[in-house]
């Protein structure tokens, strides 16, 4: 009796962890902060403002080394996210030879962020760069760009601002030239995005962000919203996860089609068992498909 007893409290507790397995909760963004990573080897300053700064990791080696810059997600709110949420990401990708820049910038809860505060912080740090590249020992010949979620569309946006006219407010002169933009379950259309922004971001951040309505500020829309400014002219790799957001896994079909059909270098590469965080989460499911993405990009050998 006392075995039959014993075999089938074994069987209920075994079903019990199977059923947990199956119905466990993806990465949060807590999660991620939680994963563990190396001390950055340099934190530099690209501005004056507490939040202009970027961690830089090395990779072994001489170098020089190509660069992923690395723009973290968050609804572009601090007090969703900060560059901790890529630490783990950046450091990941150092061990395996790539220099990475961790981006830090101002979001729209932060004085001086929003419209065009958060978008020249981007740029003005992918550009620093040039700065820290004979020091660092960085190829600038081989850079690319990484940008989760928020960070995505900010991602997408750097690879393309060298198509912005002389006279916008987002013009910068001789911006770095990137190799290709990898975007983690990115936001690619703020338009359609604006109206359920709420639901999903908790606030009303992209008004906030392009300071207006889309009927009320058109060329803002178009300037930062990543599917009405193509084609951008560089590659193009998105990554998703399957049981991300609906409207996101959407949109990103929508947007990469869109790009092939104007002529981009473009493709979608979705994720099965993953959702938002764990694009950015070295070890998840998704990890091996964004660590391959970067390495074509780089057109460098697995390591």
């Amino acid at each position: 009796m006392l075995n039959r007893t014993l075999r089938l409290l074994l069987f209920i507790t075994a079903v019990c962890i199977l059923y947990g397995i199956s119905h466990a909760q993806f990465l949060s963004s807590d999660d991620v902060n939680q994963l563990p990573s190396a001390v950055p080897d340099y934190q530099i300053a690209y501005g004056n403002d507490p939040r202009q700064v970027a961690d830089l990791y090395l990779p072994e080696g001489q170098g020089p080394h190509p660069v992923a810059v690395i723009i973290h997600g968050g609804c572009w709110l601090s007090k969703i996210a900060n560059f901790k949420n890529t630490s783990a990401l950046s450091d990941a990708l150092r061990r395996i030879g790539i220099a990475t820049w961790n981006v830090e910038y101002r979001c729209v809860d932060n004085p001086g962020g929003g419209w065009p505060g958060t978008f020249l912080d981007v740029a003005h740090a992918t550009d620093h760069l040039r700065v820290i590249a004979k020091r660092c020992k960085l190829d600038l010949e081989r850079v690319i760009v990484l940008g989760h979620s928020s960070g995505g569309q900010l991602a997408l946006w750097v690879a393309s601002r060298h198509l912005i006219l002389k006279g916008n407010s987002l013009y910068i002169d001789n911006p770095l030239k990137v190799r290709g933009v990898i975007a983690l379950g990115a936001v690619t259309d703020l338009r359609k995005l604006e109206p359920t922004d709420e639901e999903v971001c908790g606030d009303d951040v992209i008004v906030k962000l392009e300071g207006g309505l889309p009927d009320e500020v058109p060329e803002r829309y178009h300037y930062a919203s990543p599917i009405e400014f193509l084609p951008i002219g560089v590659p193009q790799t998105l990554i998703i996860g399957a049981q991300d957001m609906p409207i996101l896994l959407e949109h990103s079909k929508t947007y990469v089609a869109a790009a092939k059909r104007k002529g981009d270098e473009a493709q979608l590469l979705i994720v099965d068992h993953a959702s938002h965080h764990e694009v950015v989460a070295p070890g998840s499911a998704a990890w091996l498909t964004v660590r391959s993405a970067v390495l074509a990009m780089l057109n460098l050998e697995r390591k």
